[in-house]
């Protein structure tokens, strides 16, 4: 999909997102692959290839968010829509566990997105969990 996404849009894509995932937060350089430029509206629901539509996501977000635009939240039961990096802020919707491996939804939106998006996979965490003991992580920002 980023092969039809002008270059110089994925470029400013990139740097508005600080070079890391809009929903785990995983930096490009603690990566193995590319991150991706993740339509938020997919395009099989009408998203288009417009810059306000894009921001990165690591791999594994993007293929599990896949066409999703909603999630259930585990405590209310609601469908609400899923947490849009471009548009929301992430302290307000999300925290780091104590440890700083589990990624804690606050808000109905952000514990929908956590649990659509499988952000706590048990690779998730193990790849965290290397992240800490390397000082790599939480994100300070």
């Amino acid at each position: 999909m980023a092969e039809q996404i002008p270059a110089d849009v994925q470029r400013r894509v990139r740097a508005a997102a600080k070079n890391r995932c809009g929903y785990c937060l995983a930096r490009q350089e603690y990566t193995p692959w590319l991150l991706e430029i993740e339509h938020i509206v997919p395009r099989s629901k009408g998203g288009t290839d417009d810059e306000e539509n894009l921001w990165l996501a690591c791999r594994a977000c993007n293929a599990f968010k896949s066409n999703q635009m909603h999630g259930r939240d585990p405590l209310t039961g609601r469908r609400v829509r899923l947490f849009n990096p471009r548009r929301q802020k992430w302290r307000r919707h999300f925290r780091w566990s104590g440890n700083g491996v589990f990624i804690v939804g606050c808000t109905v939106c952000g514990r929908a997105t956590v649990v659509a998006l499988n952000l706590n996979s048990p690779v998730a965490v193990t790849v965290r969990k290397n992240w800490v003991k390397a000082g790599w992580h939480p994100p300070e920002d």
